[in-house]
C-alpha cells in the first residue's frame, strides 16, 4: 500500500540515488496506460531506453537510419560489408567463428553493462587488459611491458629510499614513517642492499627458468636512458578507473549486448534504414518526420550523437542547436587482421593484452578468446584524432600496409607474414555517426541544459555522462532519461 501510496505521489520518496526501473504496477491503480514513446536511434543507449520503458508497458517505436541496429556497438564476422562515406565498401572474408569488435571491446567490472550482461543472460569470460608480457615500444625501442615497469618503478624507488635515509624527508615524516617507507621501497623497486637499483628477475628473462635458474635479461641501462626511453605514458596507460585488471567482454563478440536488447524490446518495434528529418514538439506530444513517413507519439527520446542531431531540423530553440554543436565529434580508428597462425601465443607468449606504442597505430591488442586456436584476430591498431584522420584518409589497402608495416617495428618480418584478411573501420567516416565518441570544450551550461528535457524531446547518449565512449555512459543516461520521463508520465496522469 506504501509503494502504491508513492506511486500517486501520497507518501515521501526514496532519495536513494539506485536506479528504480518502471514496472506495470506503477499504472495499475491509475486505470490509465502508459504513454507512447518514439525513440531515435537504436544504438546503445537507444536500445536500453526501449528495454527500460518496456518493463512499465510503454508503447516505444525507434528509428535508426543505419541497417541495422547498435549504432558504434558493431562487431564484423565473415559476410559482412562494411560501408564508408566517401569510400569503398570492404567485404569482410574472416573465416568462421572468427570476429572483430569495431567499437566497444571490453568493459570494466564495475560499469553498469555487465549488470544488462547478466539481467539479459549474456555469457561473460576475462578480456585481459593489462599484460607483462605485452611490449611498449617508444622512441624506437621494444620492450616488454614487465621490463620496462622494472626499470622505471626501480629507479623511481632507488630516488626516493636514497633521499629518504639521507634526511631529506626527515621534516615531513616521522623516523618510523620513514624507516616503514623505506621497506615499501625496497619491495617495490626490488632494491639492493644499498638502496640501489640494479635490475631483477622482474625485468624478465631470455631463457625462462625451468630445471635451471634461466637467463635473465641484460642489466639495465643508466636512469637517463630509462626516461629517455619515455616510456611513462605507456606504463600508467591503465591506471584511471575506467581501466581495470581484468576486464571483460561477451563471449563471441559484443554485439551480443545489441542481440539480447534487439530481442527484449521486439523487431518489429525497430525501423531501419529510417532517417529522422524533422523533429517539433507540440503541446500534447511530438511528432517525428522520417524518409518513410511520420509518427506522433507522447515523447521523443533522441539518442543520436549531437552533432548529428544538430543538424535535424526542429522547433527545439536556437539554444538546443548551440547546445547539440558545442561537443566535437573525435575521430577514431580500428583496423582487425586476421592471421592463420597465433604466432602471438606461439613465439611471444602472449595471451591477450595490449601493447602501447608512440607510433601512429597507438595500440596493438591481442585477442582474449580462443587461445590455441588455428587463426585469430589481431587489432593492428585502434587510434583516434589526428592518428586516426591519417589512417582515415588512406584506402582500406592502404590502411593495411601502413599497419603492417608499422607493427613490424615491434614484432618483426612475422608480423607481415601469414595475413589471411583485414578490415578497418574509419568511425568519423561511418554514416549517421561521424566520430568515435565527442569531446566537450568543458563540461558547460550546455552539458546541463541537454540532460534536461527540450519540451517532450529528451536528449540520451554516452556523451551526456562522464563515461564518454563507454556503452555504461550511453546505459546510464538512458536510465536517467526514462526516469525523468516516467516521473512526469506518472504526475501527469
Amino acid at each position: 500500500m506504501y509503494a502504491a501510496m508513492g506511486a500517486l505521489g501520497l507518501a515521501p520518496s526514496d532519495q536513494s540515488k539506485d536506479y528504480v526501473a518502471p514496472k506495470p504496477g506503477d499504472f495499475t491503480l491509475r486505470g490509465k496506460g502508459a504513454a507512447k514513446v518514439v525513440i531515435i536511434g537504436a544504438g546503445v543507449a537507444g536500445l536500453t531506453a526501449a528495454y527500460e520503458l518496456n518493463k512499465a508497458g510503454y508503447d516505444c517505436t525507434l528509428l535508426e537510419a543505419r541497417q541495422k541496429a547498435g549504432g558504434r556497438n558493431l562487431t564484423l564476422r565473415g559476410g559482412d560489408r562494411l560501408g564508408e562515406l566517401n569510400g569503398p565498401a570492404q567485404e569482410v572474408t574472416f573465416g568462421e567463428g572468427v570476429y572483430f569488435n569495431a567499437g566497444p571491446a571490453r568493459i570494466a567490472p564495475w560499469m553498469v553493462t555487465l549488470d544488462y550482461c547478466r539481467e539479459l543472460g549474456i555469457p561473460i569470460e576475462t578480456f585481459v587488459n593489462d599484460n607483462a608480457s605485452a611490449y611498449v615500444h617508444t622512441n624506437g625501442r621494444t620492450m616488454r611491458a614487465r621490463t620496462a615497469r622494472a626499470d622505471m618503478y626501480g629507479y623511481v624507488a632507488e630516488l626516493l629510499a636514497k633521499a629518504t635515509n639521507d634526511g631529506a624527508l626527515d621534516k615531513a615524516i616521522t623516523k618510523d614513517d620513514q624507516e616503514r617507507l623505506l621497506d615499501f621501497l625496497r619491495r617495490f623497486g626490488d632494491l639492493g642492499p644499498r638502496l640501489e637499483y640494479e635490475g631483477s628477475s622482474r625485468r624478465g628473462f631470455t631463457k625462462f627458468p625451468s630445471i635451471d635458474g634461466g637467463v635473465l635479461l641484460d642489466p639495465p641501462g643508466a636512469l637517463h636512458q630509462i626516461l629517455a626511453a619515455g616510456t611513462g605514458r605507456a606504463i600508467t596507460n591503465n591506471f584511471g578507473v575506467d581501466q581495470a585488471t581484468p576486464m571483460f567482454q561477451p563471449v563471441g563478440g559484443m554485439d551480443a549486448i545489441v542481440d539480447r536488447l534487439v530481442e527484449a524490446v521486439g523487431e518489429d518495434s525497430i525501423t531501419t534504414g529510417a532517417k529522422v528529418t524533422k523533429i517539433t514538439t507540440l503541446d500534447d506530444g511530438v511528432e517525428v518526420v522520417w524518409n518513410g513517413g511520420s509518427v506522433k507519439a507522447d515523447y521523443c527520446i533522441a539518442a543520436l550523437p549531437p552533432h548529428v542531431l544538430a543538424r535535424i531540423p526542429h522547433n527545439l530553440g536556437a539554444q538546443v542547436t548551440t547546445a547539440l554543436k558545442t561537443p566535437v565529434p573525435v575521430a577514431a580508428g580500428k583496423i582487425g587482421l586476421e592471421y592463420g597462425r597465433r604466432w602471438w601465443e606461439l613465439e611471444d607468449h602472449i595471451y591477450g593484452g595490449v601493447t602501447e606504442t608512440d607510433l601512429d597505430i597507438t595500440h596493438i591488442w591481442y585477442p582474449s578468446h580462443d587461445y590455441h586456436a588455428e587463426r585469430g584476430v589481431l587489432v593492428g591498431y585502434y587510434n583516434a584524432d589526428r592518428d586516426a584522420e591519417l589512417y582515415g584518409a588512406l584506402t582500406p589497402e592502404d590502411r593495411r600496409r601502413r599497419a603492417l608495416t608499422q607493427g613490424k617495428k615491434i614484432h618483426g618480418e612475422k608480423y607481415r607474414q601469414n595475413v589471411l584478411s583485414s578490415v578497418s573501420i574509419a568511425w568519423e567516416r561511418q554514416e549517421h555517426i561521424q566520430g568515435g565518441w565527442v569531446r566537450w570544450p568543458s563540461v558547460d551550461s550546455s552539458f546541463t541544459l541537454l540532460q534536461r528535457p527540450a519540451g517532450r524531446v529528451y536528449f540520451a547518449g554516452d556523451w551526456l555522462t562522464h563515461l564518454i565512449a563507454w556503452q555504461a555512459g550511453a546505459m546510464e543516461s538512458a536510465r536517467g532519461v526514462v526516469t525523468l520521463l516516467h516521473q512526469r508520465e506518472l504526475q501527469s496522469q
